[in-house]
């Protein structure tokens, strides 16, 4: 197993969801963590209440450009001495009948959700190779592996990564550099849970056979499994209770 004592930890979109509940995940675990996120505000707000968990700054980083994130690589380096785990998590979603999609907005959603991964990765995977291995973490998800009717766009950016996440393991396994991914089911999150969808929020907990929703914790659970698990490497971990098994 990786002892994760000590590690350097990079998480992108780790100002809320799934993200937060990872740094605190590796927090606990008592790596050094870098919370990256494009909101500043809840990203420093965060740091400060975690401060007595461990050592954690954030720093701001829009993972559509990759000079920012070669820049926050950098940084983490700068700051903590070495890059070991980065966790590409930063997303958006997308809805909408393709005929009437924009390509500002479909560009959009693969700028941040495919472009976010293969900038994260390749500047990490830079400072990996010099430190003699890391691991390369990668949120995918249940769209990723099935589709949906009314989101081309984000099923076009998940299955991307799903295969992403492959080709990158297979090109650094030799130099010591796993690659995973995390395909989480429906999550409760500041943007799904009951109030904010109405009606639908009941149409999701029944496409899960496990009947609820995930909850960030469960979905960061699985990338700190990941980054201990030596044996672990080209897998897309759905997390999905039992979405994708209908």
């Amino acid at each position: 197993m990786n002892e994760l004592k000590g590690k350097v930890a990079v998480v992108t979109g780790g100002a809320s969801g799934i993200g937060l509940a990872t740094v605190e995940a590796f927090l606990e675990k008592g790596c050094k963590v870098v919370l990256s996120d494009y909101d500043v505000e809840s990203g420093e707000k965060h740091v400060d209440r975690l401060k007595d968990k461990g050592e954690v700054i954030f720093i701001k980083a829009d993972v559509s450009k990759e000079e920012e994130v070669e820049s926050l690589v950098n940084e983490a380096v700068e700051k903590f001495g070495s890059l070991d785990i980065i966790f590409n998590n930063a997303g958006i979603g997308a809805q909408g009948e393709t005929h009437e999609l924009s390509y500002e907005d479909y560009s959009k959603v693969i700028k941040i959700n495919q472009d976010g991964v293969f900038f994260g990765s390749k500047h990490a995977v830079r400072k990996m190779r010099e430190n003699g291995g890391g691991v390369v973490i990668n949120t995918a998800s249940i769209l990723g592996v099935v589709g949906e009717p009314t989101a081309f766009a984000y099923n076009a950016s998940k299955g991307a990564v799903v295969m992403m996440t492959k080709s990158l393991a297979l090109q650094y396994a030799k130099d010591n550099i796993r690659c995973a991914a995390i395909a989480p089911g429906y999550v409760e999150t500041g943007m799904v849970n009951r109030e904010a969808l109405g009606e639908y929020y009941d149409n999701l907990v029944d496409k899960h056979p496990i009947g609820r929703l995930g909850q960030p914790e469960e979905i960061a659970h699985a990338a700190v499994f990941i980054a201990e698990n030596e044996f672990v490497t080209g897998i897309t971990l759905l997390v999905d209770g039992g979405y994708t098994a209908l």
